[in-house]
């Protein structure tokens, strides 16, 4: 078994990236998605490698069906069962307005309507104790209604449930009793054993809504590579930047959510590290949407907890910010002004340029208007793209709003490179960070096309364009450790807290992390744990997590003095600023079980393979044609240096060089694009 293999399902493109541990060889290509059937579209991508089925000894993929599921509204038809009195949790939500001055915002709809919430006896007091025994026959009253109404999947969620988690366990087992396998049942202490009633819910319930869906897809591709003769585990990337087999998949549906997009963040630490670049703005944009993360010390930015689609999520996820802007996005008039996206082309029709049917403008076909994109080498010349069918697309575009057509294409890329930029700031100002600390490591099909002028757009003067830019988020799962994530509620203040039960508690934490990744197949020479508590100061809301070392001595009676330290040192971080003695308090306990993988290590430092010579021809920067130099991304050899403009055409990308930028290639094959500084910032 020579051959591991990633795999990215987007929508518009599936990228693959093959690793061939005997040749010391990765290949990487991409086939349309197939929206109908994701499982026929990971199938034809591997068809088109040719790679036995029998010698693949590493599988993973990042699946976009949960999110899908969501996003289209076709989830799960869900009940939730909960605590007598607290039935219009879900509904009520929380008062905070997401957008202050929209005098048009409203909440999102629930994902479960009212009458399809059902409440039972039962009650545990605040520290868990029980005040009430759970009323079995209400729980088998609640399975004959499952029954009878046809739901999917329960969703259980109790008071207090992240203390104890007794009661749901008892109800799970009578469900399981009444309904057998045929309902999906997601207990809240298991999916986010934390407080706050409302996000665990809306956690709960959001794995109840998405998880039949992630169910039919694992085991529809599980039992096709069966039938090929693959029988090593499928793994499946987490939010969270880590892998986890399929079978764990299937029990915790959710953790799949934003798998596609964070495995170009975890690429974007192993870049981080290569490159001895601690802070990087990692941007991919695809066919569809744009998807920013950040890199910062040489770690993805987590989060511990998030929001989709307006639902909040308790669960760690890769701090992603979003947007519709791919190169599929559309444009269109609005008001005599021009707007690009969100709406998307999308695989089927596609912009115009891909000759199946499409006839609106598109970021793509912008970028052929204006020269961007060498149509006979796009997708490695997989593709032949009809200039004819893009330019009579733009121009009819441009006579709607009274513009030239190639002020109109200009006018594109414009307006789609500001809101990408504005989506980077967004991240950026969160964290207190000026954009210009970071490089940019740009990836994605269309994200090296625009990364230079985006970089110029937020003051950024280094662009990184990783081997295989097109398929870099499946490169990033190969690059990716297996992942387990426990917490437990942990509520203390600096002077009341007890380190014997605190050192208890990890050691607890640290004894099922192990026990996780020995389940996940990783040996114990590869197992690390770490630990962390989120901690607050007295009277706020919201927390950061503080990292508890290994050589730290919990019990000791300097422990406080040493994380209090450490926490305002973070919170200046963040904040800019620490209140060194005030009074503070421990939330939540924070335990991460990592198992290392095999690495894609490939050969680099290669000759350049023989390719044509490089060509002149014009294309179009600030409204003017301008001689550039077209040339294949492996005509150039390590060391080789390019003056913009330019455009390098790759299998799976294409990259921009624009005028006043110069392009090398560095000792990891890389490309880097030194931008020099804008004449307004020169003035300045």
């Amino acid at each position: 078994m020579t051959y591991r293999v990633a795999m990215d399902i987007g929508g518009t493109f599936t990228d693959v990236v093959a690793y061939d541990a005997a040749a010391r060889r990765v290949r990487a290509g991409k086939v349309l998605t197939t929206p109908d059937d994701l499982a026929r579209g990971v199938f034809e991508a591997l068809g088109g490698f040719r790679i036995p089925f029998d010698e693949i000894g590493f599988f993973v993929h990042g699946t976009t069906q949960g999110l899908n599921a969501l996003l289209e509204r076709r989830g799960a038809n869900v009940l939730i069962m909960t605590t007598r009195g607290i039935g219009d949790v879900y509904q009520i939500a929380r008062g905070n307005r997401e957008r202050l001055f929209d005098l048009h915002y409203r909440k999102p709809t629930p994902l479960v309507a009212r009458n399809a919430i059902a409440e039972v006896g039962g009650r545990f007091d605040a520290a868990g104790a029980e005040l009430e025994p759970l009323d079995e026959d209400a729980v088998r009253l609640v399975a004959k209604r499952v029954r009878e109404d046809g739901f999917d999947a329960v969703a259980v969620c109790f008071l207090f449930a992240y203390l104890n988690g007794d009661h749901e366990r008892r109800a799970s087992r009578i469900l399981r009793e009444e309904l057998g396998d045929d309902v999906l049942v997601v207990l809240s202490h298991e999916v986010a054993p934390e407080w706050r009633e409302y996000e665990r819910m809306s956690t709960t319930v959001m794995a109840a809504y998405t998880g039949p869906s992630v169910h039919r897809y694992l085991d529809k591709i599980e039992a096709r590579f069966a039938e090929r003769g693959l029988h090593v585990p499928v793994h499946v990337m987490q939010s969270s930047g880590g892998l986890v087999n399929a079978d764990f998949a299937r029990r915790h549906p959710l953790q799949t959510l934003l798998s596609g997009p964070v495995g170009g963040t975890m690429g974007g630490v192993a870049v981080s590290k290569l490159l001895d670049r601690p802070n990087v703005i990692c941007i991919d944009m695809g066919g569809t949407s744009f998807d920013v993360s950040l890199v910062m010390d040489h770690e993805a930015d987590v989060s511990q907890d998030g929001v989709c689609e307006g639902f909040p999520l308790l669960m760690p996820l890769v701090n992603l910010h979003t947007i519709g802007a791919g190169g599929g996005s559309l444009a269109y008039a609005e008001g005599n002004g021009l707007r690009v996206g969100p709406e998307s082309a999308g695989a089927v029709p596609g912009p115009a340029c891909y000759g199946r049917g499409g006839t609106r403008a598109t970021v793509t076909d912008a970028n052929c208007v204006l020269g961007r994109v060498d149509p006979d080498a796009f997708a490695g010349g997989g593709m032949r793209l009809d200039l004819a069918a893009a330019n009579r697309a733009v121009a009819e575009l441009a006579g709607e709003l009274g513009m030239d057509p190639i002020e109109l294409a200009s006018g594109i890329c414009d307006v789609g490179n500001a809101k990408m930029a504005q989506a980077i700031r967004t991240l950026t100002v969160e964290h207190g960070r000026e954009p210009a600390q970071f490089a940019l490591l740009a990836f994605g099909g269309a994200g090296p096309m625009h990364a230079a002028f985006i970089a110029q757009e937020i003051g950024v003067s280094e662009v990184v364009v990783p081997r295989f830019p097109g398929a870099f988020s499946a490169w990033g799962m190969l690059e990716s450790d297996v992942r387990r994530d426990f917490t437990m509620q942990f509520f203390a203040t600096n002077q009341t807290l007890d380190t014997p039960a605190l050192s208890a508690a990890l050691d607890t934490l640290h004894g099922q992390a192990v026990e996780a990744l020995t389940e996940q197949g990783i040996g114990e020479d590869d197992q690390f744990v770490t630990h962390g508590i989120d901690m607050r100061y007295e009277s706020q809301d919201y927390t950061l997590t503080v990292p508890i070392l290994d050589t730290d001595d919990v019990t000791s009676g300097e422990f406080v003095d040493v994380i209090e330290h450490r926490f305002a040192a973070a919170h200046h971080k963040r904040y800019g600023h620490a209140t060194p003695g005030a009074p503070v308090q421990f939330v939540t306990i924070r335990t991460t079980g990592h198992g290392r993988v095999d690495r894609a290590s490939a050969e680099v430092g290669r000759a350049a393979e023989t390719e044509p010579e490089p060509v002149i021809r014009e294309v179009v920067f600030d409204g003017r044609a301008l001689p550039t130099t077209i040339v294949a991304r492996s005509a150039l050899p390590v060391g080789a240096r390019l003056a913009g403009p330019a455009v390098v055409h790759e299998e799976t990308s294409t990259t921009v060089v624009p005028p006043r930028a110069e392009l090398r290639v560095d000792d990891n094959e890389f490309l880097i694009i030194t931008l020099a500084p804008q004449p307004e910032m020169e003035q300045s």
